[in-house]
């Protein structure tokens, strides 16, 4: 095999071919109104896995809005839970206007759709998100954090539930510093809060 194959630039190539086949398949699917909802679904990941995929070769971003970013994380995970048939969640959102993201706005969306479905995992059925003043916190109603994996949280594999790869608070953390940004998380009287606070150069 040419080694050129290999090339993220290939890879990234080739990905955006898999998701222009989904995409078409998902039109096919929105002419029966039986499917329009599941098509939705579909045209939706498919332009997050295409934003994703075009962030790691984009070298120039303008900062993105925090708003912006957290409607969009919070339509994929709706997405994900209702293709599981979880319980659904609801999102209360409290924005200070003009607060934005240095980076990669597809990582930071990568972030907070992590902590979405960790909270759904934990069985919340109510996430916060709340930004200002430089700093990011999403609020749940679940179980809370155990408190013997709370120091080890963020670590690969550590994770609370037998059937999950313990991955997902991981990639958070590896996303938020090297934004140069830091995520915290604690237990709160009922459920869990995770914290980002942002470099004081990029404040709201």
């Amino acid at each position: 095999m040419d080694t050129a194959d290999l090339t993220l630039e290939g890879l990234i190539h080739d990905l955006n071919n898999v998701f222009q086949t989904i995409r078409e398949s998902a039109e096919l699917l929105a002419a029966d109104p039986k499917w329009k909802k599941v098509a939705g679904t579909l045209t939706r990941s498919v332009n997050r896995g295409q934003r994703i995929a075009g962030s790691i070769v984009e070298t120039s971003r303008p900062p993105a809005e925090v708003g912006a970013v957290a409607a969009a994380a919070v339509e994929a995970a709706t997405d994900y839970l209702d293709c599981l048939r979880a319980k659904p969640v609801a999102f209360d959102l409290a924005i200070e206007p003009g607060f934005r993201l240095p980076g990669d706005p597809a990582a930071w969306e990568r972030v907070l759709v992590n902590l979405i479905l960790n909270a759904a995992q934990a069985g919340a059925t109510r996430v916060t998100i709340r930004a200002q003043s430089g700093r990011i916190d999403i609020e749940d109603n679940g179980a809370g954090i155990d408190p013997q994996v709370l120091s080890r949280l963020f670590e690969p594999r550590v994770s609370t539930k037998s059937s999950r790869s313990g991955l997902g608070l991981s990639i958070v953390r590896s996303i938020v510093t090297r934004h140069g940004a830091s995520v915290t998380a604690r237990n709160r009287q009922r459920g869990a809060v995770f914290t980002i606070q942002m470099p004081a150069a990029n404040p709201a």
